[in-house]
């Protein structure tokens, strides 16, 4: 069977794991250090000696799934217009980004980020169709994506501890509330 990889960063690993374990067509998933200097564990890339980001390793069939639908899962997740990170995660580690392995996979990551970036407030129009006060027009008014578009340098695996953490810890306390996620996928 042929498979992809893309990468993902932003918030706790955990739940960003368990997003995508679970949906159709994705093979395997794998928390872990993305473009981390060597010998990256949690506690050195938690508190900021190794410079890494804290992701999740998707594997998935391109036949059953798409990018841009485990992307569009990402971003209901995963604020991008928020700076390091989610929830309680916050730091450099933490940081929103999609991480690509395969170079023809770059013009679609980009464009998507492109579209988030650019996805402003609508101007308001009057009933005889004037754009009134654009708020796209003022630079104070408008949202900065955070997101980072990369490809990937390295990813190297966390320890064993860390790989399906909620799948094992089901009552632990997590920033997605994951009944909603699964009942908005419908699946």
């Amino acid at each position: 069977m042929y498979t992809k990889k893309i990468y993902f960063s932003g918030g706790d690993f955990h739940e960003l794991q368990e997003v995508f374990r679970t949906l159709p067509g994705v093979t395997d998933t794998q928390t872990g250090y993305i473009n981390a200097g060597k010998d990256a564990d949690y506690d050195s890339v938690s508190s900021g000696r190794i410079k890494a980001y804290m992701g999740v390793e998707v594997v998935f069939n391109p036949k059953k799934t798409d990018l841009s639908k485990l992307m569009d899962v990402f971003f209901a997740v995963m604020n991008p217009y928020v700076p390091d990170g989610q929830g309680r995660a916050r730091g450099e580690m933490y940081r929103a980004g999609v991480f690509y392995a395969d170079a023809e996979d770059e013009p679609q990551v980009e464009l998507h980020l492109n579209f988030i970036a650019n996805r402003g407030k609508p101007p308001a129009v009057s009933c005889i169709g004037i754009t009134m006060n654009d708020p796209n027009s003022d630079p104070k008014l408008a949202r900065h994506c955070f997101c980072m578009a990369e490809s990937l340098k390295t990813f190297q695996p966390a320890e064993k501890e860390h790989q399906h953490y909620l799948e094992i810890h089901e009552k632990e306390n997590t920033f997605i509330d994951f009944a909603r996620l699964r009942a908005y996928l419908k699946f």
